[in-house]
């Protein structure tokens, strides 16, 4: 399955900044068949670990995650950039390759002991993955797997996962 899911992917050369190859889902997504088979595989992982909630960081975090979490029959939870969410937030920071960024959740979002499945499309350095697993632990659920669409390996995000069942449909 991930050869035919890699066939939808596109490559794009110097994006966000030269040097780097942006690896765009959009294609996968605009088709039918792919975008199914692409939530059918995730939840291949997903459902024998019995989550509670998926949770998916914006933006194309939302778009499978939310389908994952309908397709599983549990809850979805949205972990979003400061100041997007409109009541009390818990907020962990992540680095950047010149700086720091946060992501943030409401604070009621997450029961204590919720099985979470942590689901974004692309494992690159695994800084916002490892966030959204602090965001999670802090409010006392338990991180049941963290999932992606794409891996980029040369990258070494597993590193920050360590210690955490973590799953990709393709690697590069």
């Amino acid at each position: 399955m991930a050869e035919d899911l890699s066939a939808k992917i596109r490559d794009i050369p110097d994006f966000p900044k030269p040097g780097i190859v942006f690896k765009d889902i959009m294609p996968l997504l605009a088709d039918g068949a792919s975008f199914r088979n692409t939530v059918e595989a995730l939840a291949e992982f997903a459902e024998p670990r019995r989550p509670d909630l998926v949770m998916g960081a914006e933006a194309r975090g939302f778009i499978l995650g939310g389908a994952l979490a309908y397709r599983l029959g549990c809850g979805f939870v949205a972990a979003r950039k400061p100041g997007k969410l409109p009541w009390e937030t818990v907020s962990a920071e992540y680095e950047l390759e010149y700086g720091v960024d946060s992501l943030e959740l409401h604070a009621d979002a997450i029961k204590q002991g919720a099985r979470v499945l942590i689901h974004d499309d692309l494992l690159a350095t695994g800084g916002t993955a490892r966030a959204k697993v602090n965001l999670v632990e802090q409010l006392g659920g338990e991180v049941i797997g963290v999932v992606f669409v794409i891996e980029l390996g040369f990258l070494n995000g597993r590193e920050k996962l360590a210690g955490y069942d973590v799953h990709s449909l393709i690697q590069y």
